[in-house]
């Protein structure tokens, strides 16, 4: 069984820069690192082992020049993935998910995402993965409870119940951060990351070539408003009717 786990190289928020006069935000001092929903769906890959004794896990990546960090691919393959393929191409800089692709070159029975990245959460690979290939796509998982060879038992959590989903594979599944708690490698696993395999391709090689699919705007800090102090103590009419009149000044 072949399992695909993707992830996102996002910026280390704790090197972003924000300037102070527009609030615009300098990342390009910033490392990257795998993004934060990601490790829980290379844990939950890995995990689905222990059900499927033949699976194969591959971690996948498309993007630019981030994805040619050296540490950063040791730091996905020690998290228990078999092999690592990276799609780098400057034209994924700014394109719309393009798993896809490299998802029908390297062939799959399962794909494992993330419900969203720690950057921009915009929550649409999974989604616009399974309907470009036209296979049943289910996010917001938080127990994979069976894997066999033609299908996949899982639960997601609604705003009142928890629903439990039989999906036929081939399929796509996106996990929530109550899965799983992702480990932490051990020192061998590190030193074994190295030993793993790693292809590398372009966009030419999985058959991509297109203009940008959109162009970020303007992404920005939200602006810094100084705190009123109001505090109104007590529980009378005359602090309630305090605290309602200091709301109507803020909505109007």
């Amino acid at each position: 069984m072949k399992i695909l786990t993707c992830y996102k190289c996002v910026p280390d928020e704790q090197d972003i820069v924000i300037n102070n006069e527009d609030g615009s935000l300098d990342t390009r001092k910033a490392d990257a690192k795998i993004s934060q929903y990601d490790l829980n769906a290379i844990e939950a890959a890995c995990q689905l082992k222990q059900q499927a004794s033949d699976a194969v896990v591959t971690a996948m990546s498309v993007g630019g020049q981030a994805l040619t960090n050296a540490k950063g691919r040791k730091d996905v393959l020690s998290r228990g993935p078999d092999d690592l393929i990276v799609v780098i191409d400057e034209q994924f800089e700014q394109a719309l998910p393009q798993q896809t692709a490299a998802a029908q070159k390297a062939g799959f029975d399962l794909i494992i995402c993330g419900d969203g990245s720690s950057d921009l959460y915009a929550q649409q690979v999974s989604l616009l993965l399974g309907e470009t290939l036209h296979i049943p796509a289910i996010n917001g998982v938080r127990n994979i409870l069976s894997l066999s060879e033609d299908a996949l038992i899982v639960e997601r959590e609604l705003e009142d119940e928890i629903e439990t989903l039989h999906i036929p594979l081939p399929a796509v599944v996106a996990v929530s951060t109550d899965i799983n708690s992702p480990q932490i490698p051990s020192m061998k696993a590190i030193l074994g990351a190295a030993k793993k395999p790693v292809q590398v391709w372009s966009a030419a090689d999985i058959g991509f070539s297109a203009a940008a699919d959109y162009s970020s705007q303007r992404v920005a800090a939200p602006k810094q408003r100084e705190r009123q102090r109001i505090v109104i103590e007590g529980e009378g009419e005359e602090q309630i009717a305090a605290f309602a009149e200091n709301l109507r000044k803020i909505i109007n």
